[in-house]
């Protein structure tokens, strides 16, 4: 057993790096085998045969990007391989679907270099532009996406302005500015503590205790890291080892064992990384939880009108310092929509003092509606800070920043459901919502300046809401049906691509030219395209009339890409037909009519129509003015020049030169 002595006596060699001899290697690697048996080490691409597992990867080799964000969602693991020893990020990379690798890489998917996975998934990238996007993805940002969250925390212990902090701790000639949500949420002896004198603002650390060692257990508990040297020694009054007996007394007194365990491998690099993913994970957790038992079961629903009066404690039981307020929208209010129990307005809520809600209200007559409802969420400044608005509010001299006999109410622009996704967000980076919110979600973003929900509402659109890329001809019937969508998940494209150029996230303005080009049979004749594509136009300054519209490349980019895939998957179909070999062998040699050139989808072809004068065969392929055609492939070619052709006109039409 490894005790605070014996540990200490390591001294200076703890954080010692040699290169390692051949030997010493193999002894290393033997040891690291035997960590993993003993299941204190985690595999990094473990095998998982789980059906999970199974639909992720299936859903990375076929590039359905749905399917692969659902089972993120639900907690398929990223990193772990299939019996055929491949990754979800090698399928997708070897693939080559650009989209699939994006999202895995958000989502933590591990490419680290000089590593045996890391390289097999930049070699089998399948080209340039999914390669270069892997290099630019360095381990810390692929499998830690909980930092930025992480970092947050632990800048609370040291941030002066604004300031959040509602605890002073003082040990032996220090003292620490500390946040009881967050000591509530992580430690079960601070939680009993702080329920039993929520009121509390001071505490004392018996003076037997090092500051070094209160401070380490501060850190952890702030989702810091681990330091490689402990303090102490001359000057300071404590030794390493008393530090190091603090701390394990610290861990015990806390409840948090996890804390003495992390300073023991903290020589171990692997053992190290991978218990703080797990502690940060848990702290997450942890966080989560405790916003989800106090800030949403203490919201508070009011009518409207009567919303600006709620007088809330600054002393409560949960600790909120500020409420944030959201309205129902007036095209939600319905007659009697207010029952008896939603308006939770006594002189009592749960423990938490409010004043009352019965005089006058001061809300504008312009928002004012009979029985319209409002929100009410109790939360800290400490959390909001992590929103550039909210810092900045909090920071200067606003009204919002001053102090106050009752808590600040501050209205915030967007639906109950919207801020309380946001709010999940912020305390917990959890983004699990659904695809009819999305774009309100991306909206409340851009107005807070959360810079990271943004971008997760953009996958979320681009995602949920991207059904399956076959065209609309193939799938018969335009609509929701066509989109390869349930019909609660349809999503208006003309509004996405509007919510991308407001926010200013390429990733929409992308992932709406590609929907429409996959699409545009039944896109093409609305006069709602018509009328993007004139804004498109607009949004170019001093506009020339040698200027392209950059809508319009797009989608004539991604209508190429669209027949160009169907080329190859046909010419595949082909070749794997019954006898034919895979490379082709037996298959019937072809003459040049009905020949597509892929490469610049040029057609060579005489006789791709059937006469005016032969009757209609059933089956019969047909092009999209009609026409029966001779096969597939000069369907497609013949498609592709009457979408183009269509294009044209439009742009005529609307007296457009690009």
């Amino acid at each position: 057993m490894v005790t605070p002595i014996s540990f200490a006596s390591l001294g200076t060699n703890r954080t010692m790096n040699t290169l390692l001899r051949k030997d010493q290697l193999e002894v290393s690697l033997h040891e690291e085998k035997k960590l993993i048996e003993d299941g204190r080490l985690k595999e990094e691409n473990p095998l998982d045969l789980s059906e999970g597992f199974n639909k992720l990867c299936e859903a990375c080799r076929r590039g359905d990007l749905k399917l692969c964000q659902e089972m993120i969602r639900d907690g398929a693991n990223i990193n772990a391989r299939d019996r055929f020893d491949y990754s979800p990020l090698i399928l997708a990379s070897l693939c080559g679907h650009y989209e699939v690798v994006r999202l895995l890489l958000e989502s933590g998917a591990l490419c680290e270099r000089d590593t045996f996975q890391g390289e097999r998934c930049l070699y089998n990238a399948l080209n340039d532009r999914i390669r270069n996007l892997l290099l630019s993805y360095d381990y810390s940002k692929s499998t830690d996406p909980l930092q930025p969250f992480a970092a947050h925390i632990t800048s609370l212990l040291t941030r002066n302005t604004p300031q959040t902090s509602d605890l002073l701790v003082t040990t032996a000639g220090e003292s620490f500015r500390l946040h009881k949500f967050v000591l509530s949420a992580r430690s079960p002896h601070f939680r009993k503590k702080l329920l039993g004198a929520p009121e509390s603002t001071s505490w004392k650390i018996p003076p037997a205790i090092p500051p070094q060692a209160f401070d380490i257990a501060m850190r952890y508990i702030y989702l810091g890291e681990i330091p490689n040297e402990l303090g102490g020694g001359p000057g300071t009054g404590f030794s390493e080892n008393d530090i190091l007996q603090g701390i394990d007394k610290i861990s015990k007194h806390l409840e948090i064992q996890s804390l003495w365990d992390a300073v023991l491998e903290s020589d171990d690099r692997r053992l190290s990384r991978q218990r703080r993913t797990e502690e940060v994970g848990k702290g997450r957790g942890q966080i989560e939880q405790w916003f989800t038992d106090n800030v949403i079961k203490h919201k508070v629903i009011v009518e409207t009108d009567k919303a600006d009066d709620v007088k809330w404690d600054n002393n409560n039981a949960i600790f909120a310092d500020v409420l944030l307020r959201a309205d129902q929208p007036v095209s939600e209010v319905t007659p009697n929509a207010l029952s008896n129990d939603s308006a939770q307005t006594p002189d009592l809520l749960n423990n938490i003092p409010i004043g009352p809600a019965s005089l006058p209200s001061r809300t504008s007559s312009r928002t004012r509606s009979p029985n319209r409802k409002s929100t009410l969420f109790p939360v800290h400044r400490a959390i909001l800070l992590r929103s550039e608005f909210f810092l900045t509010m909090f920071s200067s001299g606003f009204r919002e920043a001053q102090p106050s006999p009752h808590l600040q109410i501050i209205p915030i622009d967007c639906t109950p459901d919207v801020l309380e996704t946001v709010l999940a967000f912020l305390y917990a980076e959890k983004a699990d919502f659904p695809l009819g919110i999305a774009i309100d979600v991306l909206f409340a973003a851009d107005l807070l300046l959360i810079e990271r929900l943004k971008q997760k509402a953009a996958v979320v659109i681009s995602t949920l809401g991207n059904g399956t890329m076959a065209p609309a001809s193939d799938l018969q019937i335009v609509g929701t049906e066509s989109l390869g969508m349930d019909a609660e998940e349809t999503i208006d494209i003309y509004e996405v691509i509007r919510a991308g150029w407001l926010t200013r996230v390429p990733r929409l303005e992308e992932f709406g030219a590609r929907y429409l080009a996959y699409r545009l049979e039944g896109y093409i004749d609305e006069e709602d395209f018509a009328e993007l594509i004139m804004e498109s136009a607009g949004r170019i300054r001093g506009r020339q009339e040698t200027d392209s519209i950059e809508l319009l490349d797009d989608i004539r980019y991604y209508l190429s890409e669209r027949f160009r895939l169907r080329f190859e998957e046909m010419e595949l179909e082909e070749m794997m037909d019954e006898g034919g070999g895979p490379y082709g062998e037996g298959r019937e040699e072809k003459g040049n009519e009905g020949v597509v050139d892929v490469g610049g989808l040029e057609t060579r072809m005489q006789d791709t129509r059937l006469d005016d004068g032969v009757p209609p065969v059933q089956g019969a392929i047909r092009t999209l003015d009609g026409e029966i055609a001779g096969d597939e492939f000069a369907s497609d070619a013949v498609n592709y020049q009457i979408l183009l052709g269509k294009i044209d006109k439009l742009l005529e039409r609307l007296k457009l030169d690009a």
